[in-house]
This record gives structure tokens, sequence and C-alpha cells, in this order.
């Protein structure tokens, strides 16, 4: 009775990490197509340099953030057969998506930034 217990709970983990595969690929094609989309020129306005240094380091934080994400979805391609391996397999894929969180929540931050920046340069 146990094992079908086991089973059963490790069938819903699959499929659990199946759904936020889907979710953690969305999100990186999302956030790659935001930064393609809103990064702006290099010289484009003067801004000072405490203001420039981060919102590169915001950048570098999306950007690693979702290179990390990439690599745990790049390594949960395959499923694996033995138990063991399959939670392996979905604890890459709940890394994935939580590092593909931490490069949208680096995005919005970088965002608001540039958001914040432009309205106290125009007043």
């Amino acid at each position: 009775m146990l094992k079908n217990h086991l089973r059963r709970d490790l069938q819903w983990l699959k499929r659990q990490a199946r759904k936020d595969r889907r979710i953690t690929v969305t999100l990186l094609a999302g956030v790659l197509a935001a930064w393609v989309r809103q990064l702006p020129p290099v010289d484009e306005g003067v801004h000072p340099p405490v203001l420039a240094a981060l919102s590169l380091a915001l950048l570098m934080a999306s950007g690693a953030g979702w290179l990390v994400a990439a690599y745990f979805v790049s390594r949960s391609l395959r499923a694996r057969r033995e138990p063991a391996e399959e939670l392996r397999w979905i604890a890459r894929i709940n890394r994935g998506k939580e590092w593909a969180f931490c490069s949208l929540s680096a995005y919005v931050a970088w965002h608001l930034l540039q958001f914040v920046t432009a309205l106290l340069l125009t007043s």
C-alpha cells in the first residue's frame, strides 16, 4: 500500500514538474523578448554614474538569472527512469523556475528604476 501512495505522489510531482517547465520556458521567452524590446541604446541620454551602475547591475543580475534558469531547463529535457533520478529531474525544474522568476524580478526592478529616473530627470 505504501508503494502505491509513493508511486501516486511521484506521478503527481512529475505532472507538476512538466507544468512548471512550461511556465519556466514561457517566462524565459517573455523576459528575453522584454529585454530585446526595452533595452535602450547605449548613448541615450546622460545618467548619473550611480544610476548607470545600478542599471548595469540589474541588467547583469537578470541576465545571470536567465542563463542559470536556461541551464536548469536544458538539463531537464530528458526524463529519467529511476525514482531518484526523477526526483533530481523535478528538483532541477523547480530551481529553473525559481531562477526564471529571479530574472523577471531583476527586469522589473530595472524597468522601475528607468521609470523613476525619467520622472526625476524631467522634473
